[in-house]
């Protein structure tokens, strides 16, 4: 049957399609800790490409994953059917406000070219040059600007995709679509996280009309369709910005800090533990236990007396040029560089609760569970990431071999999120790490709405199978 579906696609489509040995190590593995090796890989050159290999896919009921660039940390780009690779796929257009992309277009080379036209996208994931549209569109992609600008959700206008059955759709302008999406969600707020960033299920709260009902497959991980391209909003660059790194002595200050400095409405409020800190050349205090990086692009002299008034830490730096700025944002970008490069290859635990999130002012609920977790597992902790959304990264260490322990350590963190209102992944998606955590987190009937939105974009479940939707324990199983 292998042999048939990789002749049949062989002889149908104009991409390539790959199944040597090595092509297939290759894809078997992204930037998570998990592998599973795929029957084979087809890179489309187009979209009829994606439309026949769906069909045949469909008729002899192998599933089809997609892939952008292979740079998640949950695992959601890997499966044992065909991976589809959308490299081919980059076309950039721009308009006056906004930007078709191809879903394999690079955000680096977005980025250039918006940058030539005095614009910027801003979802900026700390992975920014590498990562791909259409991965970033998979997880509902963020970084250290959605405080202001929100995650990838909130900056896409319309998005054309082939579903399950090979049909090419396009929300919302395809109305009967859209229409029947929005019919299915009787949305009340119980058992949604209360977080301003979320990636964990489907956004059935985004969906607040037809209007929108193209948000339904921003998050879904290729799970509802493989997406061709997005019309992206776009923004004029900002005249000026300013940077503030202010030094904490406690994450518990800073935490608490945290929330004032919101009021302020910055552009962006980031976190960086002790570990980061340590990478830095620069005279710190020796009492420093973490610092704040706070930016702001509008009114400048305003929110410079504002962050002074509302500051209760050290403010070490104050930046306007953007070599300067731009120095500093290096280390806050290179923190998860910097968590690898300091804890043993042997002690490297997998990416499994390292992107929740709480409402802001329940950040040091957070904290608190994670002290926890280090007491009562002897473990070491390694925390960053956009304290201003509520959302902290965590990177464990302890020994690689306790997997038992990884998944009671996942299990109680998560509990203690969800009781906190807050969500199992705020921009890094379900994946295998959690997928089978989304239940729990939104409640029975709301997965019955996912799985009724699921069942009418992908009826025979060939797309992308066993991420957000999973009746499988996947957060130890098929770890390298």
């Amino acid at each position: 049957m292998k042999k048939l579906i990789f002749e049949l696609l062989k002889s149908n489509i104009k991409g390539d399609v790959l199944n040597k040995e090595y092509e297939k190590k290759f894809y078997s593995v992204d930037s998570s800790s998990y592998q599973i090796i795929p029957k084979m890989i087809i890179i489309p050159k187009n979209e009829e490409d994606v439309i026949k290999t769906i069909k045949i896919a469909k008729k002899y009921k192998i599933s089809v994953t997609v892939r952008g660039a292979g740079t998640g940390l949950v695992g959601s780009a890997l499966n044992d059917g065909i991976i589809m690779d959308m490299k081919e796929l980059n076309t950039i257009k721009v308009n006056k406000k906004s930007v078709v992309v191809g879903s394999g277009t690079l955000k680096g080379k977005l980025d250039q070219m918006l940058q030539k036209n005095k614009k910027f996208f801003p979802p900026n994931p700390s992975i920014g040059n590498f990562c791909s549209i259409g991965g970033m569109l998979g997880n509902n992609s963020s970084g250290s600007r959605s405080i202001k600008y929100g995650s990838m959700i909130d900056n896409v206008l319309e998005i054309t995709f082939i579903d399950g059955n090979g049909n090419k759709i396009t929300l919302p302008k395809d109305k009967k679509i859209s229409n029947r999406i929005f019919k299915n969600i009787k949305l009340d707020k119980k058992n949604i996280p209360k977080t301003s960033k979320n990636s964990s299920g489907y956004r059935i709260d985004k969906i607040t009309s037809e209007k929108n009902a193209h948000k339904i497959i921003i998050g879904s991980e290729g799970t509802l369709g493989i997406i061709l391209t997005a019309k992206l909003k776009i923004i004029d660059n900002p005249k000026s910005r300013i940077l503030f790194i202010i030094e904490h002595n406690s994450i518990f200050e800073a935490a608490k800090n945290s929330i004032e400095i919101n009021k302020t409405k910055p552009s962006t409020l980031e976190f960086v533990d002790k570990n980061t800190l340590k990478q830095i050349k620069f005279n710190f205090s020796k009492k420093a236990k973490c610092l704040l990086f706070v930016e702001y692009d509008e009114n400048i002299k305003n929110s410079e007396k504002e962050i002074i008034l509302k500051n209760s830490g050290k403010i070490i730096q104050k930046l306007t040029r953007n070599a300067d700025m731009s120095k500093w944002w290096r280390h806050r970008d290179a923190s998860l560089h910097y968590s690898l490069k300091s804890i043993k290859k042997e002690k490297r635990v997998p990416h499994i609760i390292e992107d929740a999130a709480v409402p802001v002012e329940k950040i040091s609920n957070l904290f608190s569970a994670l002290k926890k977790i280090e007491k009562k597992y002897k473990t070491k902790i390694i925390s960053y990431g956009h304290i201003g959304n509520g959302n902290i990264h965590v990177r464990l260490i302890m020994e690689k071999n306790e997997t038992k322990i990884i998944k009671k350590i996942a299990t109680e963190y998560f509990d203690e999120i969800i009781e906190n209102n807050g969500t199992i992944s705020a921009e890094h998606g379900d994946g295998l790490a959690r997928s089978e955590f989304v239940k729990q987190l939104y409640g029975n009937k709301k997965f019955q709405i996912f799985k009724t939105i699921k069942q009418q974009m992908d009826p025979n479940g060939i797309l992308n199978p066993g991420k957000i939707i999973s009746n499988k324990s996947t957060v130890i199983k098929n770890l390298k």
